[in-house]
């Protein structure tokens, strides 16, 4: 027993050393684990952003714009974001501050911060002096801090990074360069040194001097004295606008207005150093893009939040200095684009007409292009068509050539008998005179009345020859004013001699009106000799009772109206439509194509033609032309074949 409790008596011992060395592991283990690591896991999604402005002015408006937005599209978790305005540009001292600072330690009493976002020198200084009292536990996250502004604060890298934006003098000169090729002269336009933001540097820089450059200083002045002096400014000189905030009266604006103050009486372009300083007047340079300094702080921040350690997100200096220009200022300025910086982004850029209507415009230019080529084809059509349509009236005059000449063949015996009688009359005349001349005493007043008759005679011989030559001349097709009841009598007079070997009886009433038409006589002419030799053939084989009648009347106040009628046995009624088809006749020597020609020539005169039966025996023609003038002619003749 004594040996067994010796065996025994030690575990118990080794037992509770064990239980003692894993509580220790657990200790040591708890004390190692980074307290920074529980304190992240435990800060709240939360981010207070203190910009040392106003926010409701545009610059530090798209800052904040551009930090929310940066926010809103962190999926890790929703963050809640507290803004305030400390308007440090307008207010200042000691009580100001500490009423500021009390104010924020009151109303986040109760709200954890996990992260505070200063945003300009004036607002991170302040956050550094109250960081231990106010918010002790949070990182703290700068932007829109100059360079020389955070050597001067040298904030904590324990609990403090950001981005440092760097806005050179070099590059607003560089910037007046591209828009003034000549210059030598700048004046720098803004508020006093001290309440400058990012551009106290630039007092030190241009005390040492710009190479080659002139340099106005417009610091600090009331408005009424820039006003006067932007508007007297040499030709090759530039504005360097770097922010105004009163007027030296006691009025205070924010420094976009202020710009646009000086815009509206300023001679020379000006050159901006932050974007929303375009619209109101300035032509642009390398300017701070807020959204970009907003959106690298939402960043930072948010990277903090989700659990990284400060040291992985140092202070870095970044880069929201871009060239930017404004559209409308360069052509007020008469600024070339190919002056500017290579990778210049142009701004308020007016679209032209095709780029503001492009897919109108390429819908107008397709449909100009198809309403073109449909005009040529068009007009090749119509070329086409006029060339058919001349070839087609030369045919047809070689048809109404060859007709005509037929026509004179059938009238051939009555022409030569028409010819025979002045000429046998001639003859006579010339007989009976040389008869008389060889008396003793010759009868000179006898013969005068011979010579008289015999110069009747020639001119009857000479108008049947007319007559013929006209009937029988080949010409082209062509248009002049000629009056219809002209062309009536001559084609009646000239078919008299016929219709009186016919025994057919002639009667012609003509309108009272002279009918002015616009048309080819000789073919017109023709259509008429076809209808009344038509009409003398229908009438072949009757034996008495033979007549022709031709009017011509108005039709209304447009067209004129040509009648041939007969006394013949008419048209078999089902062959009315057919008569003015090619080589349809009814006669049995007939060639069928003296109504077509007839019918051509008048379609080619924009007239109509129709033929019908009349009530009380006989066939009539009528063709109708369009008139050209009226005057009022009254004439009535009749010519009746023995």
């Amino acid at each position: 027993m004594l040996v067994f409790r010796a065996t025994l008596s030690p575990a118990p011992c080794a037992m509770d050393k064990a239980f003692r060395l894993c509580g220790l592991i657990i200790v040591l283990a708890a004390l190692l684990w980074p307290a920074s690591l529980l304190a992240q896991q435990a800060r709240p999604h939360s981010i207070l952003v203190l910009d040392q402005s106003d926010r409701r002015g545009p610059f530090y408006y798209q800052v904040f714009t551009g930090l929310r937005a940066a926010v809103s599209a962190h999926s890790h978790a929703p963050t809640t974001v507290y803004t305030e305005s400390l308007d440090l540009n307008r207010f200042g001292g000691a009580a100001y501050q500490e009423g500021l600072r009390q104010f924020l330690e009151a109303k986040y009493r109760d709200r954890p911060i996990g992260v505070v976002v200063a945003i300009g020198a004036a607002a991170l200084e302040l956050v550094l002096r109250w960081h231990s009292q106010l918010w002790p536990d949070a990182p703290v996250v700068f932007a829109l801090v100059e360079e020389r502004d955070f050597i001067r604060l040298r904030p904590p890298a324990a609990y403090v990074t950001g981005g440092i934006v760097q806005q050179k003098l070099d590059d607003a000169i560089k910037a007046a360069r591209a828009v003034v090729p000549n210059l030598s002269t700048v004046a720098i336009v803004g508020a006093e040194w001290e309440r400058q933001v990012l551009f106290r540097n630039w007092k030190e820089q241009i005390a040492a001097g710009v190479d080659g450059m002139h340099v106005v200083e417009l610091i600090g002045r009331p408005m009424s004295e820039v006003l006067e002096r932007v508007a007297a400014l040499p030709r090759d000189s530039a504005i360097i606008y770097s922010g105004m905030y009163s007027d030296g009266s006691g009025n205070y604006y924010p420094p976009s207005d202020a710009l646009a103050f000086i815009a509206e009486k300023a001679n020379r372009p000006i050159v901006v150093p932050a974007e929303t300083f375009l619209e109101p007047g300035g032509i642009g340079g390398y300017v701070l893009v807020p959204s970009l300094i907003g959106a690298d702080a939402a960043r930072r921040a948010l990277r903090i939040l989700d659990g990284e350690q400060l040291d992985a997100v140092p202070v870095s200096i970044v880069d929201v200095v871009k060239p930017v220009f404004n559209w409308r200022q360069m052509r007020r300025w008469n600024v070339s684009e190919s002056s500017l910086p290579a990778g210049s982004e142009i701004r308020f850029r007016e679209p032209t007409f095709f780029e503001r209507y492009r897919w109108r415009a390429a819908a107008l230019g397709a449909a100009l292009l198809i309403q073109a080529a449909l005009i040529a084809f068009l007009l090749h059509e119509r070329h086409m068509r006029r060339h058919a349509e001349v070839e087609s009236r030369d045919r047809m005059s070689e048809l109404a050539h060859i007709n005509r000449q037929a026509t004179a063949g059938e009238l051939s015996s009555s022409i030569a008998h028409e010819l025979n009688q002045p000429l046998g009359s001639i003859l006579t005349n010339a007989e009976s005179a040389e008869l008389i001349l060889a008396s003793k005493n010759p009868d000179l007043d006898e013969v005068k009345e011979i010579i008289s008759d015999i110069k009747r005679d020639d001119l009857r011989a000479s108008e049947v020859i007319r007559r013929m030559r006209s009937l029988l001349k080949r010409a082209p097709f062509e248009t002049k004013e000629i009056d219809l009841n002209q062309i009536m009598r001559d084609a009646f007079d000239f078919l008299s001699l016929q219709a009186s070997a016919r025994n057919v009886a002639f009667y012609l009433q003509t309108s009272p009106e002279v009918l002015r038409v616009k048309g080819d006589p000789v073919q017109l002419q023709q259509v008429i000799l076809n209808l009344v030799v038509n009409s003398m053939d229908a009438m072949a084989r009757m034996p008495y009772g033979r007549t022709v009648i031709g009017r011509t009347e108005v039709n209304g106040s447009a067209s004129a109206v040509i009648s041939i009628s007969d006394s013949g046995p008419g048209i078999p009624q089902d062959k009315l439509n057919e008569i003015f088809d090619p080589f349809f006749t009814t006669k049995e020597q007939g060639m069928g194509i003296g109504l077509s020609i007839a019918r051509t020539i008048v379609l080619a005169h924009n007239g109509q033609i129709w033929a019908e039966n009349q009530p009380g025996g006989g066939a009539a023609f009528h063709l109708s032309l369009p008139l050209v003038a009226q005057s009022t002619q009254r004439y009535f003749h009749r010519v009746e074949g023995s």
